[in-house]
This record gives structure tokens, sequence and C-alpha cells, in this order.
């Protein structure tokens, strides 16, 4: 198996306190930020942190280099097919305390179904933000394909470079994704059926167009607008729970 960076290394995480902002970053930038199982993993864990974290109310995604991502370590899965051990350590169940787990054989259906089922939940990393109780931003720019489609598509706001392009290619072979139909609600049924049955990347401006981004800007202001949008978040507070609770029971 090629040796392969640490989850920590592949996915950043920092907090400021002084702003209540924190920040995960997506950092393998030569593989276009593809995370591995354990990264996508350690994402879930990061973010079901930032959720409890009192000093946070607002989580920005974004990765290095040029591209927010073009999607999951393809290799990797491909390797766990003929690997138990990947499949089980992906589930967390390599050395849980509950004795030796065999996963389904190669050929059977539960091999393909039981990774399936496990990727619809909010701890293996894939729809993470779909649980996550406070405000999300993603920077999107360059590639925003598979996984990091998910992210977009899950998070509350999307601020976008004028270069970006999304889509997942597995829409052409696998024909789903996780929630689906909150982005049918967000991108209209007619293009998100043409996003899905062509396979073909969506430019910025026609996301902005089907109302999948919040804002598109050109590239070298990308990072201080996502800034902007952040801090307003953090400085709009909630109505009061007295307040609210004096309206219910007026």
């Amino acid at each position: 198996m090629p040796e392969r960076p640490t989850p920590e290394e592949i996915i950043l995480y920092e907090k400021d306190r002084k702003t209540k902002i924190a920040t995960i970053t997506f950092n393998r930038p030569e593989f276009l930020n593809a995370p591995t199982s354990m990264a996508r993993l350690r994402y879930a864990d990061v973010l079901r942190a930032a959720n409890a974290d009192n000093d946070v109310k607002v989580v920005i995604i974004r990765g290095v280099g040029d591209n927010l991502g073009s999607g999951a370590d393809l290799p990797e899965f491909m390797e766990g097919n003929d690997n138990p051990a990947v499949r089980l350590a992906e589930l967390r169940l390599e050395d849980d305390g509950v004795g030796e787990v065999t996963y389904p054989p190669k050929g059977t259906f539960r091999n393909g179904a039981t990774i399936s089922a496990w990727y619809a939940n909010s701890q293996a990393g894939n729809r993470a933000l779909q649980d996550f109780k406070k405000i999300s931003i993603v920077e999107a720019k360059g590639y925003c394909y598979g996984w990091h489609f998910y992210q977009c598509a899950d998070a509350d706001l999307v601020i976008s470079s004028d270069d970006a392009l999304f889509g997942h290619p597995s829409f052409r072979y696998h024909g789903w994704g996780p929630r689906m139909w909150t982005w049918v609600q967000m991108m209209g049924l007619r293009k998100f059926q043409e996003m899905v049955f062509t396979g073909r990347p969506f430019t910025a401006a026609e996301m902005y167009d089907c109302n999948f981004l919040n804002k598109v800007v050109a590239r070298d202001q990308l990072e201080a607008e996502v800034q902007k949008y952040a801090l307003a978040c953090t400085r709009n507070r909630p109505v009061d729970t007295v307040f609210q609770q004096k309206m219910f029971f007026e």
C-alpha cells in the first residue's frame, strides 16, 4: 500500500476564539485535495467537535492550492476491495472491543452494500455537514467535484471563484448521492437532471443562476469575500431565548 499523508496532515483545523470563526482546510494539493478514508473520518470528528465548541459560531471550509478538490482517493478505495482490513478501519471496526469482525467477502451483495450504507452516516464524513448545527461556509474554487461537491451542496453558504467547476463524475455510473433531494430543491429539477444525466461540470455562473451559490467573485477576491461573510454571520445574534419563550406563551 503506498504511503499516504496522515489524516491530521490532510485535514487542517484552526479556530480564532476572538472572532469565533473556525477553518477546516483540505491540504493535499498534489492530489487535488483528495481525502483518504481516515481523513474523511477526521473531517467528521472535527465538525462534531466544532458543533459542541462554544468558541465556534462559523466554520469556513477551503482547500490548499488551485482547487477545493476533485473527490475521494479512488486508488485507496479500490485497495479496499481486495483488503477487508481497509474497509473495517473505515467502518471503525478494526479494534472496537467487541471481538473479531469479518467483512463480507468480495463478490457478495453485502460487500458493497455495507460500505455504501456507512457513507450515508454523518460520522463517515460524507454528509457530516448535514448534521452540523452551526453556520458552514464553503470557499469554492477550481475543481469542486465528487466528495467536495457534497460539501458545497450541504453547506449553508457557498462563495465561489469565477473559475470554479461543479459536478460529480459518479452520477454517470452510480446515479445517486446522499440527500440529493435538497440539491434538487436548490438547483431546480431540470438543471439537476441535466447534471446527473449528462455528467458534465457546471460553471460557477451556471450554478449561481440555479441558486446553488451565494456569490461569485474573482479568484483574488475569494478569501476576503468569504471572511466578510463569516464575520457578518458571527455578528448576527440569534433571538434571545427568554424573548422567544415570552412570545410563545403570550
